[in-house]
């Protein structure tokens, strides 16, 4: 049987909502290579059938996370995902911010600013006056990075 192409606007779709299978070509169960409906590009649809082998077929685990091209501790996660949330167990968690977005270089300036005026302040003063001055709260821990990593960064 011939596969059809593959609709190229689904990886874009998968890649957006952060389902593109990182390794499709290491994905090497028979259903994926003979069937179109099976795309192994689709990470949810490949983890699922990987838990769906081993739990129906009894396919040994270190042969599904070769096949589906996982690693083991991938394997597990995934399970122990679905045991507790079903299919939406296998959704991929939605990244959170990568920097301190709160803590930009206006309010870092604010902050030394007021450092410099009483440089007796800690961290939990300096969330007081961020919440009065800027109207949001942050935590002090993450003030104390902000200000390790500012401290690094000066020569």
């Amino acid at each position: 049987m011939v596969k059809p192409k593959r609709d190229p606007h689904k990886k874009s779709i998968l890649k957006k909502h952060n389902t593109l299978h990182a390794r499709p070509e290491e994905v090497t169960d028979e259903l994926f290579q003979e069937y179109d409906f099976f795309d192994p590009q689709d990470q949810l649809q490949v983890k699922y059938e990987m838990l769906r082998r081993v739990r129906i077929d009894g396919l040994p685990i270190v042969q599904a996370v070769q096949t589906f091209g996982f690693s083991r501790p991938a394997f597990y996660k995934a399970m122990r995902a679905f045991d507790q949330d079903g299919l939406w167990g296998l959704l991929p968690a939605k990244k959170g911010p990568r920097r301190s977005h709160k803590l930009s270089q206006t309010v870092m300036d604010f902050i030394a600013s007021k450092q410099k005026q009483d440089p007796s302040l800690r961290a939990q003063d300096l969330v007081i006056l961020l919440q009065e001055e800027f109207g949001f709260c942050v935590h002090p821990r993450s003030i104390e990075r902000a200000l390790q990593r500012a401290e690094k960064k000066t020569p």
